[in-house]
């Protein structure tokens, strides 16, 4: 049986995802994280992160504004010091942590806040008031002593935690150590990001044709994914044309001509969830050179997954992927993320990671559990198109499963007033042969 997906709803006559055991499990792996390590305490600034611990979240706006923190000390639960309305929304109706304690300071959530990336006027001892906080809370806990894992942090923070007297020192391979390997919950709530992101490509191949603009494109797939209920659009890779080749990560306002190639990149939240999952497709027609580009790129993959089983590792599948220098690049890391492939969770790059950067001398070992997305790219002997796919797979007892289900064997080509718009989606044999029958009648 493959990864079974929901609705959205909860109902009580299917058991669906648990999100209370989503919570519990998520911070138990943590907590055996922590104790597998020489750390006294995790210090979180990464607002991925801190949903790991804590459970919570407040919206889009402030993710650029490194303004909460969390704690979790050895031995203790997680403490969040977060948006004073937001800490009191965590203290009405987050039960996980304390409920509605009498005395705010005293339950798990609480008010603080960071910098404003230096926003504030560093005389106002706003990095130091952190530091405070930090240093009593270790000492409640009798680790004041003990070095202290932070992820990200801004430099008067760091400073300031280090003034404080306390051992500062890297913590984030600790909750990247225990975010590697997904609970059920957690793949069922990726697989069903995917879902939404099927959707939309279905939705942006039926809209895609000579006179479309990227942006145009961009909007109507956040438009699909946020009706369908999604949390946060992260982004939306539009290339086309000769912006193929090279590759941008940056939409623009070009618009499609016929022949163009076109990829998308689809980057979103369901629940916290992300997707990271690419697309390619011809407009009106394909050429060739752009054919038999795609027949490579595929190729790549298919050899790739057809690698992935607990065991293998990371160096297992980049030997199957062709070096930087044989399509055009001097070196591996100038050919950086096109034959690629990272695990993806509550961000979009967490561990495993594959590249011949890096994996071929540090290879990491495959497990049942890991979810991860492997990209494809193959420039086109035009010198301008480029076929880039890119497919996210679990991996199982006894190899793995794709959960990116919008159909990728091969080219699909779209914007043919001739095809039906309801029937299935054509691919570049099928297209050609119904043309052919055209100019023959």
């Amino acid at each position: 049986m493959g990864i079974r997906t929901y609705g959205p709803n909860a109902v009580d006559w299917e058991e669906r995802v648990d999100l209370d055991r989503l919570r519990t499990e998520r911070l138990a792996r943590l907590k055996a994280s922590l104790e597998r390590s020489e750390l006294g305490a995790l210090l979180s600034f990464d607002f991925h992160n801190i949903r790991y611990m804590t459970s919570t979240h407040i919206g889009t706006w402030a993710m650029d504004k490194l303004i909460r923190f969390a704690l979790l000390p050895r031995g203790g639960e997680p403490v969040i010091w977060d948006f004073g309305s937001a800490a009191r929304h965590h203290q009405l109706y987050n039960p996980w942590l304390d409920g509605r304690p009498a005395e705010p300071e005293q339950g798990r959530a609480r008010a603080g806040i960071s910098t404003l990336r230096g926003a504030f006027n560093p005389a106002a001892g706003i990095a130091e008031e952190v530091a405070a906080k930090i240093r009593r809370e270790l000492e409640a806990h009798g680790l004041a002593g003990e070095p202290v894992g932070v992820d990200v942090a801004e430099l008067p923070v760091l400073a300031a935690l280090e003034a404080a007297g306390l051992e500062v020192v890297d913590g984030q391979q600790v909750f990247l150590d225990a975010r590697r390997i997904k609970t059920p919950d957690e793949i069922t709530l990726l697989t069903t990001a995917a879902t939404l992101v099927d959707a939309a490509y279905d939705e942006l191949y039926r809209f895609l044709r000579p006179g479309v603009r990227e942006n145009e494109c961009v909007g109507l797939v956040a438009k699909v994914l946020y009706d369908l209920g999604s949390e946060h659009v992260e982004g939306v890779n539009a290339i086309s044309g000769e912006r193929c080749s090279p590759h941008p990560h940056v939409y623009s306002d070009r618009i499609l001509r016929p022949g163009d190639p076109a990829f998308f990149d689809i980057l979103h939240s369901y629940n916290g969830y992300r997707t990271c999952y690419y697309r390619c497709f011809a407009v009106g027609s394909a050429s060739a050179a752009m054919r038999d580009a795609y027949v490579r790129c595929r190729d790549y993959m298919d050899e790739a997954i057809a690698l992935v089983k607990p065991g293998a590792t990371t160096a297992d599948i980049v030997s199957v992927w062709p070096t930087a220098q044989e399509f055009g690049f001097p070196n591996e890391e100038a050919a950086f993320a096109l034959q690629y492939g990272h695990g993806v969770g509550l961000s979009i790059w967490e561990k495993p990671i594959f590249s011949r950067l890096v994996s071929l001398d540090h290879p990491e070992v495959l497990e049942e559990g890991m979810l991860f997305a492997l990209e494809t790219y193959w420039p086109a002997s035009d010198g301008w198109s480029a076929a880039r796919i890119e497919e996210e797979v679990v991996v199982t007892a006894d190899g793995c499963e794709v959960i990116t289900k919008f159909p990728a064997e091969e080219l699909l080509v779209a914007g043919q007033r001739y095809w039906a718009t309801d029937g299935p989606l054509p691919t570049t044999r099928e297209a050609e042969s119904h043309r052919n029958r055209q100019v023959r009648s």
